[in-house]
């Protein structure tokens, strides 16, 4: 018997029944203001007691801060203990996801952000390399959470963040001996000399995404086992589902807390990092949105590819770039800059996905958001 087209087979859900805009959650509806207000009140910390950076700055194990990876974990465990594991066999079929996610995010994406980084900071070396080992970091953690407030697919989601995370352990070192020596070289360009530490990506990756990803796989088969799916689905994922939203909040804080002073001592320097990773992420998901687009594949899978190809590791590229050249350095501050910009930018790209939906997949079934209040829609929560 033949298999069914891969690109078009989506998990068996039930669809929702009104638009999505009627049927969102109030946390939902209200995702911008809550972003802000959490980004508002780090900087508040950050002006008025900083000392707390300075505390929350103390804990970290090797490269890895225990605050934001707490709140990362509980950030990324709902929406992966929502994932239907045994989908994934269909997801992995799927020629055209997983090629087109291979090149935006190993080959266009750096190849972009070395373009942009030379063309914006042509005389600023120091940022100039920090944003370019953002390009080179790819997303594990985020993405996750802005492909499901879009109604991406969840499974092709899962699946591609553990494909970039084992190329990350892999190319990472390699490639950034690419953009940051050979290419310059080669193009008559200044070159950078760094050397990354491989331990602290596998570290990186094993947290981040390793730890939720464990935990998400083994509740979904010890709830469904001891359970069944009905009662999992129904009763266990609606009650740990806000948590997700929680988790966010709470690594925004942490995020502006941190290094928030720095923002405000350095607003110049802020707005021309800020400038071509606006360009990064906006040319990113409009890349992998048409791609899907082009190749056939559905809206979930569309939004899953541009999401996935858009988003990039902030905590590994802080990291290696503090590790590299020190805290106080440009390219650390390149790397603070990073999520501080691409958490509002892919929270306004949430609503152009949702925007597309109905122009370009006019088939496509309008389904619920429930970020924090999963009854709103179906008894099945989709959605974060």
């Amino acid at each position: 018997m033949p298999y069914p087209d891969p690109s078009t087979v989506q998990p068996s859900r039930p669809a929702a029944t009104a638009p999505a805009p009627a049927q969102l959650g109030a946390m939902d509806r209200l995702l911008p203001v809550w972003i802000l207000a959490a980004m508002a009140l780090g900087l508040l910390l950050a002006v008025f007691a900083p000392g707390v950076g300075d505390v929350l700055g103390a804990f970290t194990i090797g490269s890895v801060s225990v605050p934001i990876a707490i709140g990362l974990l509980v950030m990324m465990y709902p929406v992966l203990a929502k994932v239907r594991y045994t989908d994934a066999r269909i997801v992995a079929r799927d020629r055209r996801l997983l090629v087109s996610s291979l090149v935006l995010n190993w080959l266009v994406g750096p190849a972009l952000m070395f373009t942009l980084a030379w063309i914006f900071l042509p005389d600023l070396p120091e940022y100039r390399t920090g944003l370019i080992i953002v390009g080179l970091a790819r997303c594990i953690a985020m993405v996750l959470i802005w492909n499901d407030l879009a109604c991406g697919d969840r499974e092709a989601a899962a699946f591609l963040v553990a494909v970039n995370s084992v190329f990350q352990v892999i190319a990472f070192a390699a490639l950034g001996w690419f953009y940051l020596q050979f290419l310059p070289a080669w193009l008559g360009l200044s070159t950078t000399s760094a050397e990354f530490s491989i331990w602290a990506i596998t570290v990186s990756v094993l947290v981040f995404l390793g730890i939720p990803l464990l935990a998400g796989y083994l509740s979904r088969r010890v709830g469904e086992a001891t359970r069944g799916r009905d009662w999992y689905e129904s009763r266990f994922l609606p009650k740990v589902s806000p948590f997700a939203l929680y988790g966010l909040l709470f690594t925004i804080v942490l995020l502006f807390a941190l290094q928030g002073q720095q923002v405000i001592d350095r607003p110049f320097d802020v707005a021309l990092i800020a400038l071509p990773l606006l360009v990064y992420f906006a040319v990113m998901f409009a890349a992998g949105f048409a791609t899907g687009k082009l190749t056939g594949l559905s809206y979930e899978r569309t939004t899953t590819l541009a999401f996935t190809a858009a988003g990039n590791n902030f905590e590994l590229a802080i990291a290696v770039a503090i590790g590299t050249f020190g805290a106080t350095s440009g390219q650390a501050l390149a790397g603070i800059v990073g999520p501080l910009i691409e958490v509002p930018a892919l929270v306004a790209l949430v609503y152009v996905a949702l925007w597309l939906r109905p122009r370009l997949f006019p088939g496509a079934a309008p389904q619920a958001s429930v970020a924090a209040d999963p009854a709103a829609a179906d008894p099945v929560p989709d959605r974060v």
